[in-house]
């Protein structure tokens, strides 16, 4: 399965690479870096993903963007989806992966271009925290104090990760 978000654009290779990657690695999840543009196509920034992450370096910070993603469909079937929650539903999913013992690969190749604009969900800031903590709290079900604790470093890498993305 992959994933495409209205606004976002796919280099015309993503899957052929992806695909051939995830078969010759013997993996059910790959995502890829990519170029951040405006609505008109200008490239903006760069952000490119580690080669390996897994449940504790995902608690940390969400480097996936979701049009990224290829995923077997397999691991979908093992009562793992998408939760309901207004923003934060794809790294909510990707933790539940993880958490199963699932390596989630990155291909450091812009084969994605990932569209920044000004009324998406996810440039709201105050949404992004309300979910990222209902991620921790009723996700992960970690206590009050320890998601909170995560939200705010999760703010943290969200913003150095701005700063690099934008250099």
């Amino acid at each position: 399965m992959a994933f495409c978000d209205a606004d976002d654009l796919w280099h015309k290779k993503k899957l052929e690479v992806q695909i051939t990657f995830m078969i010759k690695k013997k993996i059910n999840f790959c995502h890829t870096s990519y170029k951040i543009i405006n609505y008109f196509g200008k490239i903006l920034g760069y952000f490119k993903v580690a080669k390996q992450l897994n449940y504790q370096d995902l608690l940390k910070s969400c480097d996936i963007a979701t049009s990224s993603v290829v995923i077997n469909k397999n691991l979908l079937r093992k009562g793992i989806f998408f939760s309901n929650f207004t923003t934060k539903e794809d790294y909510s999913l990707w933790l539940k992966i993880a958490k199963k013992k699932n390596e989630l690969y990155g291909i450091n190749n812009d084969l994605l271009f990932w569209r920044s604009t000004n009324n998406s969900l996810s440039d709201s800031f105050f949404q992004k925290l309300f979910d990222a903590y209902k991620v921790y709290r009723f996700s992960e079900k970690y206590n009050i104090i320890t998601s909170i604790y995560f939200v705010i470093r999760l703010s943290f890498f969200a913003l150095i990760k701005k700063i690099d993305m934008y250099r």
